[in-house]
Formats: C-alpha cells, structure tokens, sequence
C-alpha cells in the first residue's frame, strides 16, 4: 500500500508544478499587450517555468519541483507608432516577447499533463480502496 501512497505523492507534486506553470502562462497571456509607458521602456518579458527532482527522504521518492521562474531572454519586437507615451526618439515601441500561440500550445500541454497526473491519482486511490476492501 506504501507504493500506492509513494505514487499518488509523486502525481501530486506533478499537479502542483504543472499548476505553477498554468499561472505563469496566464500571466504571459495576460500580458502580451503590455507595454512601457515611458519612453524607451522595456515592457513585460516573457517567463517560463523549468522543472527539477527533489528527493524525499521520508517517502524515498524524487519528486517533481519547480526549479525556478526565469524571463525570456529572447528580443521584443518594435513597432513604429510615434505618437505612443512609450515611443522612443525614432518613434519605436517595444512590444512583449510574448507569442500568444506559443503560450496556448504550452498551456494545452500543461493541462495534459495535470490530467495525467490527476488520472494517475484516481488509479492509485481506486487500488487503495479495493485493497483495503479486500482486508475487511
């Protein structure tokens, strides 16, 4: 029955990570329009979620971790609008790298595998039952 228990805490730290990594693509999608309202400014920059293994001594189990929220580095795109607060000297806005189908795709998947995860944790929790049937 431990290893039942091992597994359904392994899918749980899975479920919290892949919720971790919907939150911040909401925050991407909700910011994809965001620019700086001082001329020159950076707007928002895209942030990812990277993964890790944590041990869990007490359960002997590696489970999942969110390893850190980093920002992408990758350049925000210009668009000429000169008479925009934010626009520099030539007349440039800088726009979020924010790819609205690129953090749709991610979400999408994200959501797999909270899915998964949570399937996996209704399995193991059936067998905990239909052992614990079968001992009464």
């Amino acid at each position: 029955m431990s290893d039942l228990y091992k597994s359904m805490q392994v899918s749980a730290s899975g479920m919290k990570a892949q919720g971790t990594r919907l939150r911040i693509i909401s925050e991407n999608i909700a910011n994809a329009d965001s620019v700086s309202q001082e001329p020159g400014g950076a707007p928002y920059r895209r942030k990812m979620v990277t993964f890790g293994n944590e041990l869990n001594r007490e359960l002997g189990v590696e489970k999942v971790v969110v390893k850190n929220i980093i920002s992408d580095k990758s350049d925000f795109q210009r668009e000429y609008l000169p008479g925009h607060p934010a626009a520099d000297a030539d007349g440039y806005i800088l726009r979020p790298n924010v790819n609205s189908l690129i953090e749709m795709n991610d979400m999408r998947e994200a959501q797999r595998s909270y899915e998964a995860n949570l399937q996996a944790i209704q399995a193991s929790k059936s067998m905990l039952q239909r052992t614990l049937e079968i001992l009464q």
